[in-house]
């Protein structure tokens, strides 16, 4: 204890070399922040998408996020940047592809706990550590949520247009039925292309095993990016 008192007299140019109390308050504040987003991302959305790519993304801009909030709070700009910090990840898109609602949930709530945490310094630990834990709870209330229905989406290139029409519907439920192995509730007929016979269906069916399938929206080789 008494190196670290003489440490925190030393200056080197004007600045402190070490700043105990404050180094300690970052080790417990990122400690908090790392075990909760580790249990939003590691437990409640990887358990379910597996989604390798996502993982690291969001593991890295939280911690990116609290530690700038953090060592820029004693500079006025706290609110501000929180606020600018939203904006700019609401509207985030990574290369050519939008990152879907559920991955961007995920970033919300990733960029809300981090700057919680990084800015929280007149609020009690218990009272941070009470909203962290509010955090994980509904986020596992709805990922568990069996009022919410389970509902699969695929896009389909389909070749037998002459299904498409509204009098033979049920023919065409029977034929993607018979084809794919789904329960379809719903299909939506979107693009129809007469030269080449095909037409794009948007294709809903229930989700017997309620897990997340990351490629049901890809219709081509160039989309996948595993």
């Amino acid at each position: 204890m008494a190196l670290l008192d003489s440490l925190s007299e030393i200056d080197l140019m004007g600045i402190q070399l070490i700043n105990v109390a404050g180094m300690v308050e970052l080790i417990l504040r990122f400690s908090v922040n790392l075990i909760v987003t580790a249990c939003i991302i590691g437990w409640l959305y990887y358990g379910k998408s597996k989604r390798r790519d996502y993982v690291f993304t969001f593991t890295l801009i939280s911690t990116t996020i609290f530690l700038l909030i953090f060592l820029l709070g004693n500079e006025k700009l706290q609110v501000g940047m929180a606020l600018g910090l939203f904006a700019i990840f609401g509207i985030v898109r990574y290369r050519t592809e939008t990152i879907p609602i559920r991955e961007m949930t995920y970033l919300f709530l990733v960029i809300g706990v981090s700057v919680i945490n990084g800015l929280a310094e007149s609020v009690s630990i218990v009272e941070v550590l009470f909203t962290n834990v509010l955090f994980v709870f509904m986020a596992w209330v709805m990922e568990g949520s069996s009022f919410i229905s389970s509902e699969g989406c695929k896009l389909i290139i389909y070749e037998k247009i002459a299904l498409i029409t509204p009098e033979k519907r049920a023919e065409l439920f029977a034929d993607l039925k018979l084809r794919t192995g789904l329960e379809i509730t719903k299909v939506d007929v979107g693009h129809i292309n007469f030269l080449k016979d095909i037409a794009y269906l948007k294709v809903y069916y229930k989700n017997q095993t309620k897990e997340i399938n990351t490629v049901d929206q890809i219709t081509k080789i160039s989309q996948f990016n595993g």
